[in-house]
């Protein structure tokens, strides 16, 4: 079937924040799911499991982001699609997506003894944490298909602009794992095992969800020689891995501050932790930004569009600057109050207020970084963005060699200099990379 002609759309606010603000609201309920699975596993008056399962919890959130390409490369290339008007490959891209996910969760689970082994020797802590992590570990990870495929399904919906009923995708998997976590840990009492069984059972469902929307709005059926094209493989896993590399070096920076926090002792390494909610709070509007400019910069290249693709990126970086400075505005005002509302320990407060300005100028500092990541995703600029996130990451550790003597100050400009960085590089390689995307015609 030969592609319809691809038509260039006018970017405007409201496209902008069609996207971006259920991509807002889906960050922002998200911490909710944490909040009441803390909740029910410390109503059972046990130190060690509460422990035990926020640590399990923390290796699922880094796993599953190291995998987030899935959602990212997933919005960018169904994006592109669409831009040129191609319907075969919008559907193709998921069945794609989809396989990829459910090879690597199935890789997981086969490696689940051996990577359960390696986690938990690095991350420590004592015998009966230690063995309620392992018992929340071993069931979840049975997961491990169903949730990288809903980041497949959840960045193919965002893909092709149905950014809402992918926060209601999203909505209702929370939803589901908060009433199966009360209902298995606080009525039945099945424990720590019973919150790993809700978020196994909310992932099936929310894919059960996820494949019927699915399969309402891709309009048709995909042949396989489409979905198993070399070339449309090739580019789909050199872009997963670039990402993926990308991801894996954040990663690396925010557990380097993390450590080098720790070293710094008990009181430093809390305080970083209070203080590091500020620079969630403000990434999750960024992100949501960030995933504006991904289906909207990625349709825009689809349709070689080289204007629309041009005020895509001027309408995000400006809101971004709009809702970075907000944030660290807000935080400088009411930042004090904040840590006083998240920490009671006299000693964790008054560190916390010494380092608060850093906190409060990370939103500003990391717009371009935020803005420019969607950007270059939607682009699929992922070999450029991946090396420029590795050269970013030099500077950091080198900020943070050169200012090691002035301690937890130091690791702080570090941070700001790794996302100022970040933003700078590629705001700097732009011009290039989009005058080879969208060459002028003479």
């Amino acid at each position: 079937m030969a592609a319809s002609s691809p038509r260039p759309r006018v970017v405007t606010n409201a496209r902008v924040f069609a996207i971006a603000g259920p991509a807002m609201l889906a960050n922002l309920t998200t911490p909710l799911l944490g909040i009441v699975g803390t909740a029910a596993i410390g109503r059972l008056g046990v130190a060690s499991l509460l422990g035990g399962v926020a640590m399990a919890a923390l290796v699922f959130d880094s796993l599953y982001w190291l995998f987030a390409f899935l959602r990212m490369g997933t919005v960018a290339l169904t994006a592109q699609a669409l831009g040129a008007g191609d319907a075969v490959e919008r559907r193709a891209v998921l069945v794609r997506a989809l396989l990829l996910a459910v090879i690597i969760g199935l890789a997981l689970i086969i490696l689940q003894m051996p990577l359960a082994a390696a986690i938990f020797r690095v991350l420590g802590g004592s015998d009966a944490v230690r063995a309620a992590a392992e018992t929340y570990f071993f069931v979840r990870i049975w997961s491990a298909p169903c949730a990288l495929a809903n980041f497949a399904v959840l960045g193919w919906l965002v893909g092709i602009a149905r950014a809402g009923t992918a926060l209601a995708l999203q909505v209702a998997i929370n939803l589901v794992n908060i009433a199966l976590t009360v209902l298995l840990v606080l009525v039945l009492d099945y424990g720590v095992a019973g919150a790993a069984i809700a978020s196994v059972l909310a992932e099936i469902v929310g894919l059960a969800l996820g494949l019927g929307l699915a399969w309402h709005f891709a309009g048709g059926t995909v042949a396989t020689e489409n979905v198993l094209r070399r070339d449309r493989l090739v580019r789909m896993l050199a872009i997963n891995r670039d990402i993926m590399i990308r991801t894996a070096a954040l990663i690396t920076a925010f557990a380097f501050f993390t450590a080098q926090g720790a070293r710094a002792g008990d009181v430093a390494l809390a305080a970083n932790a209070v203080l590091h909610n500020f620079i969630l709070i403000g990434s999750f509007f960024l992100d949501g930004l960030a995933t504006a400019a991904e289906q909207i910069c990625g349709r825009a290249v689809g349709a070689r569009d080289r204007a629309g693709f041009l005020a895509a990126t001027r309408r995000v970086l400006g809101w971004g600057f709009l809702f970075g400075a907000a944030a660290t505005l807000l935080f400088l005002l009411v930042g004090a109050a904040l840590i006083d509302a998240i920490s009671t320990s006299a000693d964790v407060r008054q560190a916390a207020r010494q380092f608060m300005l850093f906190a409060a100028l990370a939103p500003v500092m990391g717009v371009a970084a935020y803005t420019f990541d969607g950007i270059y995703i939607g682009a699929t600029w992922a070999r450029d963005m991946r090396n420029l996130m590795i050269v970013a990451l030099a500077l950091y550790l080198a900020t943070w060699w050169a200012l090691q003597s002035r301690g937890n100050t130091g690791l702080w400009i570090a941070l700001l200099v790794f996302l100022a960085a970040r933003g700078l590089l590629q705001a700097a390689r732009y011009p290039s990379l989009a005058k080879a995307t969208f060459p002028r015609k003479d």
